[in-house]
């Protein structure tokens, strides 16, 4: 036994002096590699019955072991994990290794077998296998593939008097370098002490223990261990020696830590970001113009914490810069962006996307200011202290930057009708998807915008006169249309009065937009369509949305103009808002409709049946809407 391992420095007495160590170690430990149990201490023997013929594991851990084989197949080489077994107390610890596993029995997970022989119970001192069984139980103690160290209690400072290779192998220390040393020396800056006294009280108790502690290599490296150490006793109780086994589980704990960091770093983010959103959509809710709107805003997102300042800016027409439209807590000067550089605000603007950046070395991120497909600007954060923007601050971010081109979007949209200062755009659409093009198309007929109206199941649908087709005409040429609706209201002599509706609705998507349909006339596939546009807006990002929406779009016309006092449009649209939807519907169809002509086109009952309504329902909304508009022209006088 006094042969020396070249390599390791040790001799064969250590990896002899580590079995029987083991041996008095009162958890069952087995070593098991290929389905074969290649070594099992003193309490293994006992609690299981092996013998030295019981090499199936499966034999000798009965029902135990299909667990037991899920378990290493699962657990990655180098790292250890916890198996509960069904039917036992407790359970047991598997350490995998490149070629088998350890398996550490908790005491309560196993009974006193009880039927164990005569041989398997045997004085370790004294083996009854052969010398070449016994070599191979020591070998296997040597290649397990955790760290095995035995420590004697009896000598001064409890210093180590037994390493294995896997020890070697995770700590960077060789057998020589730590034999008749305390296994402190792994500890170092940022070994928990609270831990470290839990390793001691154990020890002073004499009791097992399991702890993760964060060590240190000889090279100085990090790591984290898991380390196990139980007291071992002699046939009088007397501890006689200390057996650890280390467990480099570095990846799992930073993994843990990481999640850990990243929940409280989310649970910060979204306690920080709470009250910036209640109060940002306070703002969209209450401004009254945009101007007010994206000051205010500004000036919240510049008084938190984690931001240095905030600015809006939008893209000029002409120069194609970007102008800065408000800001706080930062220069607008220092801010003002040229297109064509590398500034975030110009890559959202490009993109339509989020970007993130450094700019002047601080982290600048910009977000785009864009609703139903309009262009409204870009909002621009800085952060402080240089702090990064992730991904979850980002989605978070963005949806607020929805949440301002919406209130900017309502602003616009409430102008079209308050504003004196307008641009009239002509357009003509050749794409079939939309409705009159195709109907044009189809029947061979031209047709004029009345206005839209309000269906009872809160449709929205288009009012047209249409000449050069009969009731029948259209109604065929509709049916043989995916995607259109048209009902005829009147047919007169020579033109007809419909309410047509399709998948796409024109006139409702641009007043989402801010843009007002004044005219839309279709003739032989194709419609010129006039709208108004506050001056104020973003007029080329409307006019490049509907470009986008309809393939074969041409701008004829733009127009600047001003109103002179109240438009027709603005008298219209102030008796319409007195109005319910029900009685502009009557009133509306009953023009439209002929009703006041003599004689009659139509009757009152199949007017109410395009509204879906009775006969005296239709009349007594009709009449209210006779009084208003009465009352419109000469007052409650």
């Amino acid at each position: 036994m006094d042969d020396v391992d070249a390599e390791h420095g040790r001799s064969a007495d250590d990896a002899v002096g580590a079995a029987r160590a083991l041996e008095h170690v009162v958890d069952p430990v087995v070593a098991v590699a290929d389905g074969t149990v290649t070594y099992a201490n003193a309490a293994a023997r006992d609690a299981f019955g092996i013998g030295d013929a019981d090499r199936d594991a499966a034999t000798a851990l009965g029902t135990r072991w299909d667990r037991l084989a899920a378990a290493i197949g699962e657990t990655t080489v180098g790292t250890a994990r916890r198996v509960d077994l069904e039917g036992d107390r407790d359970g047991a610890r598997v350490h995998r290794g490149a070629d088998g596993a350890t398996i550490t029995f908790d005491r309560g997970a196993v009974g006193s077998h009880g039927d164990a022989d005569e041989d398997s119970l045997a004085d370790p001192a004294e083996p009854t296998a052969d010398a070449s069984d016994r070599l191979t139980k020591d070998r296997a103690i040597e290649e397990a593939p955790v760290g095995i160290t035995i420590s004697d209690p009896d000598r001064e400072d409890n210093p180590l008097v037994y390493t294995n290779d896997a020890y070697e192998a995770i700590t960077g220390y060789e057998f020589d370098e730590v034999v008749g040393r305390n296994c402190r020396f792994l500890q170092g800056p940022e070994s928990d002490e609270e831990t470290i006294a839990e390793m001691a009280a154990a020890i002073d108790e004499e009791r097992p223990i399991t702890v993760e502690l964060k060590n240190y290599r000889k090279d100085g490296t990090e790591f984290w261990n898991e380390v196990t150490i139980a007291p071992v006793r002699d046939e009088d109780g007397r501890v006689t020696n200390y057996v650890g086994f280390q467990n480099d589980v570095t990846a799992r704990k930073e993994a843990e830590l990481a999640l850990e960091e990243r929940t409280a770093e989310l649970e910060y983010l979204l306690d920080r970001v709470e009250g910036l959103i209640q109060d940002v959509t306070a703002v969209v809710a209450g401004s009254t113009d945009r101007s007010t709107l994206e000051s205010e805003v500004c000036a919240r997102i510049a008084a938190e914490d984690a931001y240095d300042g905030a600015w809006i800016g939008e893209r000029n027409p002409a120069t194609g810069a970007i102008d800065v439209r408000s800001s706080a807590g930062t220069d607008p000067g220092r801010d003002a962006i040229e297109t064509g550089g590398d500034h975030p605000a110009v890559e959202t603007l490009e993109t339509g996307e989020p970007v993130v950046d450094t700019v002047e070395g601080a982290t600048h991120a910009a977000f785009p200011l864009s609703y139903n497909g309009i262009e409204y600007g870009v909002l621009t954060i800085r952060t402080n202290r240089d702090r990064t923007v992730d991904d979850r601050e980002t989605v978070i971010l963005s949806a607020l930057a929805r949440a301002v081109a919406s209130g900017v979007n309502a602003r616009e949209t409430s102008r079209v009708l308050e504003t004196d200062a307008v641009v009239a755009v002509e357009l003509d659409l050749t794409d079939r998807a939309l409705a009159p093009v195709a109907l044009s198309t189809e029947a061979d007929c031209r047709l004029e915008y009345r206005r839209s109206v309000h269906r009872t199941d809160d449709e929205t649908a288009s009012l047209f006169t249409v000449t050069g087709a009969s009731a029948d005409e259209l109604t065929a040429a509709a049916a043989a249309l995916p995607d259109i609706d048209c009902r005829v209201i009147v047919e007169r002599d020579e033109e007809c009065l419909i309410e047509l509706t399709g998948a796409d609705d024109l006139v409702g998507w641009l007043s989402e937009r801010g843009a007002r349909t004044q005219a839309i006339e279709s003739e032989d596939g194709r419609a010129r369509v006039t709208l108004e546009i506050p001056r104020s807006a973003n007029v080329r990002s409307v006019v490049e949305a509907v470009e986008d929406r309809y393939a074969g779009t041409d701008v004829v016309s733009f127009q600047q103009r001003d109103r002179d006092g109240e438009t027709r449009e603005e008298f219209a649209a102030g008796l319409e808002a007195a109005l319910t939807d029900r009685q502009f519907g009557a009133l509306q169809r009953a023009y439209l409709g002929g009703y006041f002509e003599w004689p009659r086109p139509t009757t009152g009952e199949e007017l109410a049946q395009t509204m879906g309504v009775s006969r005296p329902t239709f009349h007594e909304h009709l009449r209210t809407a006779e009084a208003k508009l009465c009352r419109a022209f000469f007052g409650d006088a």
